[in-house]
C-alpha cells in the first residue's frame, strides 16, 4: 500500500511513515536514501519540532495572560494550552536527552 499517494494529509505521521517505506524499499534494492537526505530529514524534523513546541509554549502564554487580564473567563481554553505545551516540551526535552545519550556513547566509542 502506498500511502505517499495520500493528499491533503498534513501529518508527521504519515510524513515518517512514507519515509520509512521509502527506506525500505531502498534497502530491499540495496542502494540507500540518500546520505544527504536521512540526515537533512532528521534536523528539519527536530527543527520543526522545535518550532511547534515554541508556538504551544507562545499560546499557552497567550492564554494566562487573557485569564489574568480578565479578558477570557474560559478556563477550558487555558487548560487545554496549557497541556498541549507541557507535553510538547516534555516530548522535547525527552528527545534531546535521547540525542545528548546517543553522542556520549558514539564519543565513547573506541575506535
Amino acid at each position: 500500500m502506498d500511502i505517499s499517494s495520500l493528499y491533503n494529509v498534513n501529518s508527521d505521521l504519515i510524513k515518517t511513515a512514507a519515509y520509512a517505506q521509502e527506506t525500505q524499499a531502498a534497502e530491499a534494492a540495496g542502494t540507500t536514501v540518500g546520505a544527504g537526505n536521512s540526515f537533512s530529514y532528521i534536523l528539519n524534523s527536530a527543527i520543526d519540532n522545535i518550532n511547534l513546541t515554541n508556538s504551544y509554549l507562545s499560546d499557552m502564554e497567550n492564554e494566562e495572560l487573557k485569564f489574568a487580564m480578565g479578558e477570557t473567563d474560559n478556563t477550558h481554553d487555558l487548560v487545554i494550552a496549557m497541556n498541549k505545551a507541557s507535553t510538547a516540551l516534555q516530548y522535547t526535552v525527552a528527545i534531546r536527552d535521547k540525542f545528548l545519550e546517543s553522542y556520549k556513547e558514539l564519543m565513547n566509542m573506541q575506535i
